[in-house]
């Protein structure tokens, strides 16, 4: 096969690169979309700290419940009188003495705090809850993006090595075209020319294939292996209003958002409770013990107990209640506005998200018809150079205008699926039980709230924390590597 020949072979390779290297990436095990996700859900730190975090949140019912319930101390105390002093009166008193006693007190009435406190607390839980799935839908998303990424990266990669093939082929041909006459020095130049570039080109491609590569890592958790296509989305909307509807509904941190903002109001009723009457039952009883040190004929042990009820009743309290309850409120109004904020970025993020997707969907037609005339045009430019009517700088314009078509394809490829995602995801519809994950039952935030919210024992703790996400520190150094595609 001539040098001609190879060059518009390998030129008429470029689009069918683009396939093979978009579901390629490092030479390791096959890796597919929901494997990725699945990884991350079982991995990823951020995932780990956020279920750790409701963990710590759902201990606070277990807290302000235990505000209501009974409580028990007992106390002992021994001494040694050492010294008397040595007056008539020192043998009035013992040698020694030994106390024990017990207070058991019942809460029966404190103004609400408690009762609201439970319901505050409960309701940080849902909140809690809500966020989780939140901090899901944001690993989730950035989990799909990194794995296009890569595969867009890839892809350029090919694409930018082709072209380097394609124009060492073409600088080589000219070369020859100008030692035999046909061609002249600046058109050797031209092609010289076009070929450096190409070549920094491809180091700034593997660059980002590099990049891109270590974000799979920090995100997933171990190295892309090669990437298959994703399937198609699922649960699309059929309108930006009807995906506005179901944010509105479903979107993880604006519930989270409304949670907070209840939660608030009970605060402000457990500030306000500070101001009214609490009554307590209490019981004690002490044991004192002279351990026959006493002087004969006096006793030498006491025992008394006592029961009753207690009121306290504030009257003045230098303004401290009234300012905690205005304290509370201004937090209130506080996470109010935050639900307002919170219900206007869902919005803009929908629409936002709607119309990016929409436009990469237009864009990846839009770039097929370029690259389809691209390539057309450029065998046109390169027949019509054999008779002459077109020079060599013509035939390296159409070539990189094939090559920028190209690039532009996969980029939109790449844009339509992640801003279809993302939209997914401002719905509230990419979160781990939509997405219908491997690898085992899904974590469940209920199952350690009904273990703790009524356990009531001081000495009831968990086993020490351990780390469960998966540390990188051992996975090698990524590279820009992809499969030879050598010219035919």
């Amino acid at each position: 096969m001539s040098r001609l020949s190879r060059w518009r072979a390998a030129v008429a390779a470029g689009p069918l690169l683009v396939a093979a290297i978009a579901t390629s990436s490092a030479p390791a095990q096959a890796d597919d979309l929901r494997s990725a996700l699945t990884a991350a859900y079982q991995t990823n730190p951020d995932l780990q700290a956020a279920r750790d975090s409701l963990r710590a949140t759902d201990e606070n019912v277990p807290i302000a419940r235990a505000a209501a319930l009974p409580s028990l101390s007992g106390s002992a105390s021994y001494n040694e009188y050492v010294d008397k002093g040595g007056s008539y009166f020192s043998t009035s008193y013992p040698d020694r003495v030994l106390n024990l006693g017990a207070n058991a007190g019942v809460p029966l009435y404190n103004g609400g705090a408690v009762k609201n406190g439970i319901r505050a607390a409960k309701t940080r839980v849902e909140a809690g809850r809500a966020s989780l799935r939140g901090t899901e839908s944001s690993v989730f998303t950035s989990t799909v993006t990194a794995y296009m990424d890569v595969i867009r990266d890839a892809a350029i990669v090919g694409l930018q090595k082709n072209n380097v093939q394609v124009l060492e082929v073409n600088l080589q041909a000219t070369s020859d075209r100008f030692e035999i006459g046909d061609v002249t020095r600046t058109d050797v130049a031209q092609s010289r020319s076009r070929l450096a570039l190409a070549r920094a080109s491809l180091r700034s491609a593997e660059a980002n294939l590099v990049a891109s590569r270590e974000t799979y890592v920090r995100i997933i958790g171990h190295a892309p292996g090669t990437l298959e296509a994703p399937p198609a989305l699922a649960g699309m909307p059929g309108g930006v209003e009807d995906a506005v509807d179901y944010a509105l509904d479903n979107n993880p941190d604006l519930m989270a958002a409304r949670e907070a903002s209840k939660a608030a109001g009970f605060d402000v009723k457990v500030a306000g409770a500070s101001r009214l009457p609490t009554i307590a039952a209490n019981a004690s009883t002490n044991n004192t013990n002279y351990l026959s040190s006493y002087q004969p004929g006096v006793p030498n042990a006491s025992r008394n107990m006592v029961a009753g009820l207690t009121a306290s009743i504030p009257l003045f309290q230098g303004g401290a209640p009234a300012a905690r309850v205005r304290q509370a409120q201004a937090t209130q109004g506080a996470t109010m506005e935050q639900e307002i904020g919170t219900e206007r970025a869902v919005i803009a993020t929908v629409r936002s998200a709607w119309s990016a997707w929409l436009a990469a969907k237009e864009v990846i037609g839009l770039n097929q018809t370029a690259v389809d005339a691209a390539a057309l045009s450029l065998e046109g430019v390169r027949a019509e150079n054999t008779v002459g009517n077109r020079t060599i700088l013509n035939i390296l314009d159409a070539e990189q205008e094939l090559l920028n078509a190209q690039v532009q394809l996969v980029t939109a490829k790449r844009n339509e699926y992640v801003a279809g995602f993302a939209l997914l995801s401002a719905m509230g519809k990419a979160q781990a039980r939509d997405l219908g994950l491997d690898g085992g039952t899904l974590y469940d935030p209920v199952a350690n709230y009904e273990r703790v919210h009524h356990r009531i024992w001081d000495w009831d703790s968990d086993p020490a924390p351990v780390a469960r996400a998966t540390a990188t520190v051992d996975t090698p150094a990524q590279d820009a590597t992809i499969p030879d595609q050598p010219l035919p």
